[in-house]
């Protein structure tokens, strides 16, 4: 496992060579990139179906790109910056018209989506969808390939996930009844065992380099604040909760998946104490004023992901 406060990584890559994926043959030593997860890692896969959780209007996109692109921050989000340290393209997104070029990796992630199939149903692609996209291209891949290549390439390739907040969200925010129905420990337990069994169904397919990011304090949302009655300052206390006992579950359950399957590797970055760190020395990154930490998170989305240098170590 990388051990991590800033999870620092290195790719053994190609860097000049675009390869489309009926090449017969990729470069010595290519690295992908494949990508999972929710609004931190959506490129813009969101504006290729009908719903609600779209950024592809204004401020978004404003300080980088100058126009929206579909990702939910004023800039790039963490893969992007994972692909400028590892001299990769920017990873587009698996919907984008014309995309059928996956040798360097394709990003599946939905905002609003979770690792439960009912969270936002029918509004995101959920974590199950997004591994049969996955197995698609890689069945594709694989034919083109050839299985001794495709195998290489698979296991050379890295997957990053960045799953789990919208599941504990959600009850807060709709007219769910589910923790009502199991305890919170249960309702972790189903969010970890889904993403396991993600980390599984790719481990079968190849994949043996993840990457994932555990939760922030997801009560301090000023959105889910709102909901305490006469609330000013304290943190939702319940969604708190959710996420210390989901990022507890997430390090056992890989710590598991790592003592029991040959050549799993994997690195966990706290963003929980990434969020922290900025909301309490908040001129150290250069924000100005900590309003900015939650009240306009695109913005400090992208001033965070400048500024911490997230990339994996695998070798």
């Amino acid at each position: 496992m990388g051990s991590l406060r800033f999870i620092l990584c290195f790719f053994l890559f190609c860097p000049n060579s675009v390869n489309l994926v009926c090449s017969r043959s990729l470069p010595k030593n290519q690295v992908a990139l494949f990508i999972f997860g929710d609004s931190m890692f959506d490129p813009g896969n969101n504006n290729y179906f009908n719903t609600i959780a779209q950024a592809n209007y204004w401020p978004y996109g404003e300080t980088f790109f100058k126009f929206p692109t579909g990702r939910f921050s004023d800039g790039r989000i963490i893969p992007d910056f994972i692909c400028i340290y590892a001299n990769l393209p920017l990873i587009p997104p698996y919907l984008q018209p014309g995309n059928h070029q996956y040798t360097f990796g394709v990003n599946f992630a939905s905002a609003g989506a979770g690792a439960l199939s009912e969270t936002n149903q029918g509004s995101v692609i959920d974590l199950k969808t997004q591994v049969r996209y996955f197995k698609k291209v890689e069945k594709l891949l694989r034919k083109n390939l050839g299985d001794a290549e495709a195998k290489a390439f698979f296991s050379k390739a890295v997957y990053l996930i960045s799953i789990g907040g919208n599941d504990y969200l959600s009850p807060f925010t709709s007219n769910s009844s589910v923790l009502e129905t199991f305890s919170k420990e249960e309702y972790v337990g189903m969010v970890i065992g889904n993403l396991t069994n993600t980390i599984l169904e790719i481990y079968k397919k190849g994949g043996r380099k993840f990457g994932l990011l555990n939760l922030d304090d997801l009560g301090c949302a000023p959105f889910l604040k709102v909901l305490v009655s006469g609330n000013t300052v304290a943190c939702y206390q319940e969604p708190t909760e959710l996420a210390k006992l989901h990022n507890a579950a997430l390090s056992k359950a890989l710590q598991e998946l790592e003592i029991k399957f040959v050549e799993f590797k994997y690195a966990k970055h706290d963003f929980n104490i990434s969020s922290y760190e900025r909301s309490t020395n908040p001129e150290k990154y250069g924000i100005h004023s900590p309003i900015f930490l939650w009240y306009n998170r695109a913005i400090i989305r992208d001033i965070y992901h400048a500024y911490s240098h997230v990339v994996f170590f695998f070798f």
